[in-house]
């Protein structure tokens, strides 16, 4: 078994500003660990793993290269990082890099993408593709939406026997079905057949239309639309339904969700990652992940849904809730810090009250996800999270409400709904 987690590339992301500026988005911090460190743990968990192969056109980052060696060691398990010489697509990489991902007799190989938040059942995908016992048919992890954000995603139509994939459309415009694409799939080899076949037809649309536009590249390949659309219906495809928490992370305040449905899960998975209350520590409310080098005053109260990142500095009588706070930022004296993310050595004066709007999915209806909120509606910014980039300094005593701050950046006096560049 192996596994394939795409993590795209630099002009992808861009939703994700200005957080993805000081750090490639999978290497975020969501729940205290990097991103993409949720799906390395789920992979090196499934018996028989022997390799796990990210795959995007980043260039060799430091950043990166850091990870994956910190990562290897604590997993005990070869992970690899493969470059795209230029974005592929999420079935062009993986066609790519196909004889990488076979080399060693792979049966079989999870393909994952990393800007999701997943419980990642990957045995139990397995197991359910056993079951099928066909060595040619593969596997979509699917999940249950609610009519109206359905068409957000990828809509499967499912056997309600077999679980046999009939038909697959891409963000429909229309309703088709409430089950979604969850963006994690186990294939066989045999994919790289149907996956050829496309680059085939592309290479020859392209050789009859060159003149018109020639920017098109045959090797780019989008498995849902190119590859599983033609495969429904015929008897190879099957979807696993989950129901454990699943969802996008595309925005900076699809983050601080994501966070929460993982620090839920800490509670199972890593209860050594959870802060508790101790004597002459601060007020812990809820799920709260304190990195060890954090410094931080007796009389603070976090919680729910709070993660405190290395070296993060927070002082007396000071109120944080569902936010972020990453490396190096410092929080002085009765600051209040509400649906926000502090960017990377950001300081927040005494006094001064910095809040978002939380973009939670609707809380009464079990089947809801996160809106991939567009940044503007009617010429207006739609009110969302608070986002402050790296080193940006709030003085004493201002409010700073639903606005994006562009890193290295020194306010003077209180903002409400702005974009600071």
């Amino acid at each position: 078994l192996k596994a394939v987690i795409l993590i795209g590339g630099p002009q992808k992301g861009t939703r994700f500003r200005p957080l993805s500026f000081e750090v490639p988005k999978p290497l975020f911090p969501v729940a205290g660990v990097p991103m993409v460190q949720h799906h390395i743990e789920a992979c090196a968990k499934v018996p028989g793993m022997k390799e796990i192969l990210l795959m995007g056109f980043y260039q060799p980052h430091e950043a990166l290269s850091r990870f994956l060696v910190s990562a290897q060691q604590e997993f005990k398990i070869p992970i690899r990082y493969l470059q795209e010489y230029a974005a592929l697509g999420t079935g062009g990489g993986i066609y790519h890099f196909r004889d990488q991902i076979l080399s060693g007799g792979a049966e079989a190989f999870f393909v994952l993408n990393a800007d999701v938040c997943s419980e990642f059942p990957l045995q139990e995908m397995l197991e359910f593709w056993q079951q099928h016992g066909d060595v040619q048919s593969f596997v979509i992890l699917g999940t249950t939406a609610n009519r109206t954000q359905a068409l957000n995603y990828g809509c499967i139509v499912a056997n309600a026997d077999t679980q046999e994939v009939q038909h697959y459309v891409e963000k429909p415009s229309t309703f088709v079905s409430e089950i979604i694409n969850c963006g994690i799939y186990l294939f066989t080899p045999a994919i790289f057949q149907h996956i050829g076949e496309v680059f085939q037809r592309n290479q020859q649309e392209l050789a009859l239309e060159e003149s018109s536009n020639g920017w098109q590249r045959a090797e780019v390949i989008r498995l849902e639309q190119d590859v599983f659309t033609a495969l429904a219906g015929s008897g190879k495809l099957y979807v696993y339904k989950t129901d454990g928490f699943w969802s996008q992370i595309k925005s900076a305040g699809s983050a601080i969700y994501a966070s929460r449905l993982y620090l839920n899960q800490y509670s199972k998975s890593h209860p050594e990652r959870l802060a508790q209350n101790k004597l002459g520590g601060p007020v812990i409310r809820g799920n709260v992940y304190i990195h060890p080098t954090a410094s931080i005053d007796s009389t603070a109260v976090l919680g729910p849904n709070v993660s405190i990142g290395e070296g993060v500095t927070v002082g007396a009588g000071v109120r944080v809730r569902e936010s972020i706070v990453l490396h190096g930022a410092s929080l002085h004296d009765h600051t209040c810090v509400l649906n926000t993310i502090v960017g990377w050595d950001s300081t927040i004066g005494r006094w001064a009250r910095v809040e978002g709007t939380p973009s939670d999915p609707n809380p009464n209806d079990p089947y809801a996800k996160i809106d991939s909120e567009t940044l503007f509606r009617d010429g207006r910014l739609t009110p969302s999270i608070t986002i402050l980039g790296c080193s940006v300094t709030i003085p004493a005593e201002v409010v700073i409400l639903n606005s994006i701050v562009l890193p290295h950046k020194e306010l003077s006096r209180s903002y409400k709904n702005q974009i600071i560049l």
